[in-house]
């Protein structure tokens, strides 16, 4: 019983003991797939390269959100000390100052602050309705009262905007 090579041992036969052409035809074949592999790897490469150039992209852009999250409650102190410190004078002006530039540096590392004001449509996406209260000449369903602001780092909620929305007549 004999066994003709199958083109896998081909290449192992010694070459005197098949006709030319099959011998090319098996190369070919051989060629064609070390092609489509190559083909397959670098595509895996290019896919890899892409997922890390986007995964350091992420990384980056997040780096300093813990940072910033813990930031929230000096935003926080810096608006009720607003509140308390009235109208005008040097102790407004100075917190307000403070507020402001704050405000403008975290900006640039991607921070955002969502504060709806009375009467503005409320979104689930960044607001977080604490209650619902009667308001007059506020539209049922609509943010009624800001309780907290929100934050957002570059599209990614941090923290909601904690609001009272408008009953519904």
């Amino acid at each position: 019983m004999t066994t003709e090579p199958t083109p896998d041992h081909a290449a192992e036969a010694p070459a005197e003991d098949l006709p030319l052409e099959d011998v090319i035809e098996t190369l070919r074949a051989e060629l064609e797939q070390v092609r489509a592999q190559s083909l397959i790897d670098r595509a895996d490469l290019e896919n890899q390269r892409r997922r890390m150039e986007r995964d350091v992209q992420n990384a980056c852009r997040f780096a300093n959100k813990q940072l910033l999250g813990d930031l929230l409650p000096v935003f926080d102190s810096l608006d009720a000390a607003l509140a308390a410190a009235g109208g005008s004078g040097p102790l407004h002006d100075g917190v307000e100052l403070t507020l402001r530039e704050l405000h403008r540096v975290t900006a640039n590392q991607g921070l955002l602050q969502i504060a709806p004001a009375a009467g503005d449509a409320f979104d689930p996406e960044s607001h977080q309705a604490m209650s619902v209260v009667e308001a007059e000449g506020v539209a049922p369903g609509a943010v009624a009262q800001v309780f907290q602001k929100g934050y957002r780092l570059n599209e990614q909620l941090l923290r909601p905007a904690m609001v009272a929305v408008a009953k519904a007549d």
